[in-house]
C-alpha cells in the first residue's frame, strides 16, 4: 500500500515499532519534529503537509506514560490544526487500562478519563491490541479496532512442540484467553487464584487443574513488576510442573523485572513489541513482532474490508 492521502507518524516512545509497519506497508515514515521546552513543555511541528489525508499516529503508552500520553495530545491537536483529514490513533499498548472500573469507594475510571481526553482532542479512530479488559472499547464514542496477539503467540509455542502443555491463566481473568490458547494448542488449562493485598502484589492460594509432571505456558495480557508472574511460576513447580514458558503482548517491564524473569525456572518469556524493551536482555526474552498485524489494520481501514478476516482463530 502506498498512498499520497495516508501519513503514519510516530511519538517518541516506539519509533522502530512505526518504522516496521511502514517497511510492511511500504510507506515511508511521516516527517514530524517533537522536542521540549527548558520547562519541559512538549513541542511538536509536522515537516509535512497533512492538509486532507488520513493521518495515523503511532504512540504506545511505554514508561514514562504520562509524558507519551501528552507528547500523542499534542501530535493529535497539531494534526487537527494542520486540516488533516481523519486522525487515528495507534496505541498498541493502551495504559491505564487497569484502571478501567470502581474497585474501591472514591477511585477514578482512568481508562474511561483518557478514552475522553482521546476524543476530545479530536481521535476518529483508535487502533489497540489485547486490552486488559474489551470492554474498555465501550468508554470511546469512536471506533475502537481491538485486535489480538493470540495468533502470532499461539503460532510461535505451536512450533516447539512442547512435551505435555498445560495453558496457565495466572487469574480469572484470563481465563477467556486461557481457554482460546487451549483451544488452539488442543491442551488442557489450568487457574491460579490470587489476591491482592497491595498493587502489583499478588498471593496464589489455589490452583485449579492437575499441573503434575506438565510443561506449563502461562498467558497473560501484560507483565508489569513480574512479581506475579514469579509467584504464579514458584507455585506450580511446587505442585510438580516442569519449567514455564510465558506469553503476554505487552511488555510493561517495571522496575526489576528484566531480572525477575531471569528466573531458573522460567524457559523462555515471549512477549511483542508493543512496547520497546531495552538492549542486552536475557536471551529467554523471545520478541515477536505485531508490525504485520498493525500493518494489516491500517491498510485494511484504508481500502475496506473486514479486520477479523486478520485472525485465524477469532478475535478477542
Amino acid at each position: 500500500m502506498h498512498s499520497d492521502n495516508v501519513k503514519i507518524f510516530s511519538g517518541s516512545s516506539n519509533p522502530k515499532l512505526a518504522e516496521r509497519i511502514c517497511k510492511e506497508l511500504g510507506q515511508p515514515l511521516g516527517q514530524i519534529k517533537l522536542s521540549r521546552f527548558k520547562s519541559g513543555e512538549i513541542y511538536c511541528l509536522y515537516e509535512e503537509t497533512i492538509r486532507n489525508c488520513d493521518v495515523f499516529l503511532v504512540q504506545t503508552f511505554s514508561h514514562p506514560i504520562n509524558e507519551h500520553m501528552m507528547e500523542l495530545l499534542v501530535m493529535m491537536d497539531a494534526a487537527k490544526r494542520a486540516s488533516a483529514k481523519t486522525i487515528n490513533l495507534v496505541i498498541p499498548y493502551y495504559g491505564y487500562s487497569r484502571q478501567e472500573r470502581k474497585a474501591a469507594p472514591r477511585e477514578p475510571i482512568s481508562a474511561k478519563l483518557v478514552a475522553d481526553l482521546f476524543s476530545a482532542a479530536g481521535a476518529t479512530r483508535v487502533v489497540t491490541i489485547d486490552l486488559h479488559a474489551p470492554a474498555i472499547q465501550g468508554f470511546f464514542n469512536i471506533p475502537v479496532d481491538h485486535l489480538t496477539a493470540l495468533d502470532v503467540i499461539s503460532d510461535c509455542i505451536k512450533k516447539k512442540n512442547l512435551p505435555n502443555p498445560i495453558i496457565v491463566s495466572p487469574d480469572a481473568g484470563r481465563a477467556t484467553t486461557a481457554e482460546k490458547m487451549a483451544n488452539i494448542l488442543d491442551a488442557p488449562f489450568a487457574m491460579m487464584i490470587k489476591k491482592r493485598p497491595e498493587h502489583n502484589e499478588s498471593v496464589i492460594t489455589h490452583v485449579i487443574g492437575d499441573v503434575v509432571g506438565r510443561t506449563p505456558i502461562i498467558i497473560e495480557d501484560l507483565i508489569d513488576t513480574g512479581t506475579t508472574i514469579v509467584n504464579v511460576v514458584e507455585s506450580l513447580k511446587e505442585r510438580g510442573a516442569h519449567d514455564v514458558y510465558i506469553c503476554a503482548t505487552h511488555p510493561v517491564f517495571s522496575g526489576p523485572a528484566l531480572q525477575r524473569l531471569d528466573h531458573p525456572n522460567i524457559k523462555e518469556v515471549i512477549i511483542t513489541d508493543s512496547i520497546a524493551i531495552p538492549e542486552g536482555h536475557s536471551d529467554k526474552f523471545n520478541v515477536l513482532s505485531v508490525a504485520p498485524l498493525l500493518s494489516d489494520a491500517i491498510r485494511i481501514i484504508n481500502d475496506g474490508g473486514s479486520l477479523s478476516s486478520l485472525f485465524k482463530y477469532g478475535g478477542v
